[in-house]
């Protein structure tokens, strides 16, 4: 588990210091994605919410927010039953919650399916259970919170692609369920890596596709 005062003192330290600390399974550091074009957001257009989990959500979070489509996107915490936990409770690992990720977007845009496919997918490991990289609990876990059949029958489809493609060479173990709770994760935490750009952060978009 990374702790909060030990994920903010990795927020400090340059992208060499990072190098260093990394676990001998922690990914290495890739360059930044070219940016994808991004039609602009009609305001009249339609609106689906996708609620995800992938590890440490300042990372989730800056990797979905360039999926075209995407209207508005917040970290929180997702799963558990209570509608009024802390960053510290959930970082204990035993309220049931993952930090996740909200995002608003324009399905005439990007599917709901797509955006599983070729960004949710692909900007976290989903192979690895319960953890992501140097970050360790159930807090962390691989999660897809669908919030209505549509979705649940949707997010099957895509993990299955995902698996059937053979590209991350070893078993999906990103679970579906229905979205519950949802509880806005602290201000802080919002936006970190705009406010932060040399923060904590072992997300990216990786080159394959599926």
């Amino acid at each position: 588990m990374m702790p909060r005062m030990i994920r903010l003192a990795f927020s400090a330290l340059s992208a060499l210091a990072l190098l260093v600390v990394c676990s001998p399974g922690c990914e290495p550091a890739k360059p930044a994605a070219p940016k994808v074009a991004k039609p602009p957001i009609d305001p009249n257009g339609p609106r689906e919410v996708a609620i995800v989990a992938g590890g440490c959500f300042w990372g989730m979070e800056h990797v979905l927010r360039d999926a075209p489509g995407v209207v508005s996107i917040e970290v929180g915490y997702a799963g558990g039953k209570s509608s009024k936990v802390s960053y510290e409770e959930v970082s204990e690992g035993d309220t049931g919650h993952a930090e996740s990720v909200r995002i608003v977007f324009d399905p005439h845009q990007i599917s709901y399916e797509d955006l599983l496919v070729h960004w949710f997918f692909r900007g976290h490991d989903p192979t690895q259970l319960d953890r992501q990289n140097n970050d360790v609990g159930t807090q962390y876990r691989s999660e897809i919170f669908a919030t209505s059949d549509a979705q649940r029958k949707a997010a099957e489809a895509a993990r299955a692609r995902v698996e059937k493609s053979g590209k991350w060479k070893r078993p999906i173990v990103t679970k579906i369920e229905p979205a519950t709770t949802w509880v806005r994760a602290e201000d802080y935490h919002q936006d970190y890596l705009i406010k932060h750009p040399h923060g904590y952060n072992d997300h990216y978009l990786r080159d394959f596709d599926f």
